[in-house]
């Protein structure tokens, strides 16, 4: 066991790898329909946080990830900025969300959509499914860096074919059925929409960090700002195109927020061959049930390689935080033969599995609660992580002045605060708004009332959803306070950032 650069044991990345993560990491199809359900305002807000969340966040991470291009990523700019003990409680919070997403939401939508299109799931298979689901992520993870990144330029091409397809479908749906008139009054937006739709189109947008984090980039310097806007770009046409053409064709009331991209394949794929009966029900036949399946097995990749993307990247993180003094010093080694962070993947994965197997239990398969708690709690903790790592660029901008900047925010000192505010002031609403779901709702003069806004599934039942993402969140950080504590005797023992450490196996 040596203490070395973990790019000795490490393939070097290509210009495909950091796009391809990014498409991954962005362009997450589990939160389709929980954007499509709430109708044309949806897209507005989507344009509004885009302009508002998605830019500045790209322009912030695009000056830390060139000025500042360590191993590690978010720890590393946390850790310079706040110190050690912030940076690694803030670095828990952002790898346990990657575990509690692909066992929870994640998992969860692959799995209705294989029981929508191949075969229903009783009882114990349903966890046996699940299993495989994560087991097979965390493989593709742990087996080596070059398995990783190749599951994620397949994750990204799955998710071009699978989105470009689905829009030129929707094009014939058009011409045959003729699309739905849009009031133009649909498209404006509501404090109502804004409550409902920042946290899931926040989170869709997140991931920009990704590559940073993998060391995914060959030169950083240079090559990180041109592939956050080109990740970028190309995330917002794959998400928002597919969004604006599903609003077009198809009842908003007609999509859930669960099941939202499955509704919409079902009812455009009959174009090819079946049928809508008069009480809403799709009969797919033919050509247009083979297709809807192929397109199924596209969607449950598409899910797959959203998880094994941002594991890459948080699992590597974590390691590199842990292997600094912020965490136990045995997961902060990686395998010289793969490339891999070995220990870290395995607990990630074993948070997974603990996951997936208590939210189906607890709620007594009941789909609809197991994806709004799981979805909730892993847009907090990322949410709750951002906050300082967003923090962070202002505070290295004044101690680190004369660092080389290849790529600098514009305008100055105003540019850095707003870019700093924006993004920072998008995620504390988001954690707010999910922890305390309505919140302002019956304010400003706005109808309704908060309860109107609780999950699918906790219909009354407010105390058990808070419950379900207050207690881990405690927890989580309960776990960041008691891993820098196990980091206390390699602190003490140990050069300061003296790397990952590299198993010789």
């Amino acid at each position: 066991m040596t203490s070395a650069n973990p790019r000795t044991a490490r393939r070097e990345p290509t210009r495909l790898d950091a796009p391809a993560m990014l498409l991954c990491a962005i362009v997450g199809l589990d939160t389709f329909g929980a954007v499509a359900a709430n109708g044309p305002q949806g897209l507005t807000w989507m344009v509004v946080l885009g302009l508002l969340f998605f830019a500045p966040y790209g322009l912030l991470i695009a000056e830390l990830g060139s000025a500042f291009p360590h191993e590690g990523g978010p720890y590393t700019w946390t850790k310079l900025a706040f110190g050690r003990l912030p940076a690694g409680i803030n670095q828990v919070f952002y790898w346990i969300s990657n575990p509690v997403w692909l066992g929870g939401s994640l998992c969860i939508v692959a799995l209705t959509t294989f029981e929508t299109f191949f075969h229903p799931l009783p009882g114990a298979w349903q966890y046996l499914a699940g299993a495989i689901f994560v087991g097979a992520a965390g493989y593709a993870v742990h087996a080596s860096e070059t398995i990783g990144r190749r599951v994620t330029l397949a994750g990204a091409l799955a998710r071009v074919l699978l989105l470009g397809f689905f829009v030129l479908s929707l094009v014939v749906y058009a011409v045959r059925h003729g699309v739905q008139s849009q009031p133009g009054g649909d498209y404006l937006p509501t404090y109502l929409g804004l409550v409902a739709l920042t946290p899931v189109i926040a989170f869709n947008y997140m991931g920009f960090e990704i590559p940073s984090a993998a060391e995914a980039i060959g030169d950083p310097r240079r090559e990180v700002p041109a592939a956050l806007l080109r990740g970028g770009l190309g995330s917002a046409l794959l998400y928002g195109v597919p969004i604006l053409g599903t609003l077009l064709v198809l009842p908003a009331e007609r999509l859930g927020s669960l099941s939202g991209f499955i509704d919409a394949c079902r009812a455009v794929f009959t174009v090819y061959g079946g049928h809508v009966t008069a009480d809403g029900d799709i009969v797919l036949t033919g050509a247009g049930a083979v297709l809807a399946k192929v397109a199924a097995a596209g969607l449950i990749i598409g899910l797959f390689t959203s998880g094994t993307a941002w594991a890459m990247g948080l699992s590597r993180a974590q390691a590199v935080a842990c292997a600094d003094g912020a965490g136990p010093a045995w997961l902060g080694r990686v395998s010289a033969r793969t490339g891999a962070p070995v220990r870290v993947n395995l607990l990630s994965t074993a948070i997974a599995a603990t996951v997936m197997v208590a939210s189906i239990a607890l709620t007594d398969g009941d789909a609809r609660k197991y994806f709004s708690a799981g979805i909730g709690l892993a847009i907090s903790a990322t949410a709750i992580s951002y906050l300082l790592t967003f923090s962070s660029f202002l505070v290295l901008r004044r101690k680190y002045p004369d660092t080389h900047r290849p790529y600098r925010v514009p305008g100055g000192a105003a540019g850095a605060w707003t870019v700093t505010v924006l993004t920072v002031g998008t995620m504390l609403f988001t954690v707010v708004a999910l922890v305390w779901p309505g919140l302002g709702v019956g304010w400003f003069g706005t109808s309704g009332t908060p309860a109107d806004y609780l999950p699918d599934g906790f219909a009354g039942q407010r105390g058990a959803y808070t419950a379900s993402q207050l207690v881990p969140i405690a927890l989580i950080l309960a776990i960041g306070f008691l891993f820098h504590l196990l980091g206390r005797r390699a602190r003490a023992s140990n050069t300061p950032d003296r790397g990952v450490t590299v198993d010789a196996a």
